[in-house]
């Protein structure tokens, strides 16, 4: 009668022995795989960030380009409706070089010289005229 108890508590021994080392199998393979996962993870992120940053890096190329050739266009080739400035010169609006209320702006294609005198003055010397503020 021994013998049965014996054998039972080897074999209840063995199961747990068995179990353990199931357990820890199992740990090792979810650590491998947790390992894994996160090296994975890491190279779809590095791989991404560098397409993205190359994205970027092409994008501001283009916009840096865009924005140049459109600084370059004449006023000539604006939509008229669109405003733009006019430089005072010697040809047109020669009374207002320097002013400080000088606004050469062009709405609809009208130009807007200042606030006293919207279509520009006439003669020369202005007698609104003063220095522009350094």
């Amino acid at each position: 009668m021994e013998n049965w108890q014996k054998d039972f508590w080897e074999m209840m021994q063995t199961f747990a022995d068995e179990a353990e080392r199931f357990f820890a199998e199992m740990t090792e393979m979810v650590d491998t795989l947790f390992d894994f996962t996160e090296d994975l993870g890491e190279q779809v992120q590095n791989a991404i960030s560098a397409e993205v940053d190359q994205y970027l890096q092409d994008t501001e190329s283009l916009l840096h380009e865009v924005y140049w050739e459109l600084d370059d266009l004449p006023v000539d080739g604006l939509d008229s409706a669109f405003p733009y400035s006019v430089e005072a010169t010697s040809e047109k609006n020669p009374a207002c070089i320097g002013c400080k209320h000088y606004h050469g702006n062009a709405y609809g294609g009208n130009l807007l010289v200042c606030g006293m005198h919207p279509s520009g003055y006439e003669d020369i010397i202005c007698p609104d005229w003063e220095a522009e503020e350094s």
